[in-house]
This record gives C-alpha cells, sequence and structure tokens, in this order.
C-alpha cells in the first residue's frame, strides 16, 4: 500500500527540495504551501497521512507565534505530534517540533553557513532516520538558530560549532541540518562577503567520504575535489536509504 506524506513548506524559496522529489516518486505526496495559506483555509486532517515533512523558514521558531500562519501551523504541529506517527522536521521546522515537545530554541554558538559535517552520536548510529549512514557525512547548513534536545528525548548528531544537530523523541525527528538541497540551491544560498562563520570542505576529505560522495544528487565521486561546499548535497543520497526503509 503506498504511504501518504504530508510536505508543509513554510518559506517561498526554501522548498523541501530532494525530499519532495524522491517522495513524489514512492509515495502519494501532498504539498501544502503554509506561508501562502488564508486565514479561513484549514491544514488537512491528521488522520489522512502516514508520516509529515515540516520545513524551514528564517522566520526564527521563537516568533513563531507572532506570524498567522505559522500560529496556525503550530496548533496543526501539535496534532501531529500527538498523531505518533513518523515526523521530520528541518531547519526551524525541526525547531518548532523541538518546542512543542518541552524544548528550546537559542542562539547557536556560531551562525552556520555552508558545507560542515555532523557527526552521529552512538544513539544516532541506530536511529532509523540514520540508519546506513557513516559515523561522519556531510551536511549543508543556513542557520543561527538551535534546538536543544526536548525532555526524555535524544541527542543524534552533534556538529561544530552548533553542538546539537539531529534529535530524536517519540515519532518526531528534528535535524538543524540541510539534506534536501541541490547544487544549484547551495551556490544561491552563499553569498559573497557573508560574515558568517563558514566550513567548506570538499569529497577528498575524509571526514565527508562514504556512499553519498558516490552516489549522491550531484553526481560527485569519491576523491574528487569539487568547490568546497557543493560536496554537501552528496549527502542526499542517503535519503534513499532512510526512505526507501520507511516507504
Amino acid at each position: 500500500m503506498v504511504k501518504r506524506v504530508l510536505v508543509i513548506q513554510n518559506d517561498a524559496p526554501e522548498t523541501l527540495g530532494l525530499y519532495e522529489t524522491f517522495l513524489r516518486e514512492k509515495t502519494d505526496l501532498t504539498l501544502v504551501h503554509a506561508y501562502k495559506m488564508r486565514e479561513s483555509e484549514d491544514f488537512p486532517p491528521v488522520r489522512e497521512f502516514d508520516a509529515f515533512i515540516v520545513g524551514p523558514t528564517p522566520i526564527s521558531a521563537n516568533d513563531a507565534l507572532n506570524h498567522a500562519f505559522l500560529r496556525k501551523e503550530w496548533s496543526y504541529l501539535r496534532k501531529i505530534v500527538n498523531s505518533g506517527k513518523p515526523t521530520l522536521g528541518v531547519c526551524c521546522g525541526g525547531q518548532m517540533l523541538a518546542k512543542l515537545l518541552g524544548g528550546e530554541v537559542k542562539r547557536s554558538p556560531l551562525e552556520e553557513l555552508g558545507g560542515y559535517t555532523a557527526t552521529l552520536t552512538d544513539q544516532g548510529v541506530w536511529d532509523p532516520l540514520f540508519r546506513g549512514f557513516p559515523p561522519v557525512f556531510p551536511v549543508f547548513h543556513w542557520h543561527s538558530d538551535m534546538f536543544t534536545v526536548p525532555p526524555g528525548g535524544e541527542l543524534l548528531a552533534t556538529g561544530d560549532p552548533c553542538p546539537i544537530q539531529a534529535f530524536a523523541k517519540g515519532n518526531v525527528r528534528g535535524v538543524n541540518f540541510h539534506l534536501e538541497i541541490t547544487a544549484k540551491d547551495a551556490e544561491m544560498s552563499l553569498p559573497r562577503g557573508t560574515g558568517a562563520h563558514r566550513q567548506d570542505r570538499g569529497a577528498g576529505d575524509p571526514g565527508v567520504q562514504g556512499e553519498g560522495a558516490r552516489d549522491g544528487p550531484a553526481g560527485l565521486e569519491a576523491g574528487r575535489q569539487p568547490p568546497g561546499h557543493v560536496m554537501v548535497v552528496a549527502a542526499s543520497g542517503y535519503l534513499v536509504n532512510f526512505y526507501g526503509r520507511c516507504f
């Protein structure tokens, strides 16, 4: 039976990219543009879906209730969390879910912008979201806030300078990083002259080697040395591992 997945997009430029592309092929996917919803519109009933992805937005999760569409979404996310169905939040999407579960959203030690690596914890290695990942893998970042692990939850991945990269609690997973972007998205997201803390690591770096470096959507091969931050999109190849098991 084909699984039914709801993707909530919270910002026009920040699509769910490769998540959406892959899931359209493998599931019955519904995409809701929450940022365009009128006050009279309602989200579809939670019971109609088997899993959910909550997308990012430049708006801080701490300011969510100051924006009409996110106030509406906040109530809906509570229903999703309480449904017990698999839910993944990306960047601010993960931060909103963390807050709903009792966590906090605070400033990251430094703003992260560009290509980084994330490191799985012992819990992360065995978590269904990351099963099959190498212990260290490339990610893309564009954020200045981070979530804390909600009470009773588990830290799944760490990083530097942001020490909390992914969490799990019950049916919910949240990640601060982006695996879903394409090389074009990455290039467009990195204006020159930024003062953010940037870290660009290429495929030749042993910390970012692995299956995704060979088979990721960017078509990069292990051992090549592509333009730094473009390498991080190769990690999106791991999405097939996760969603292939679930759906």
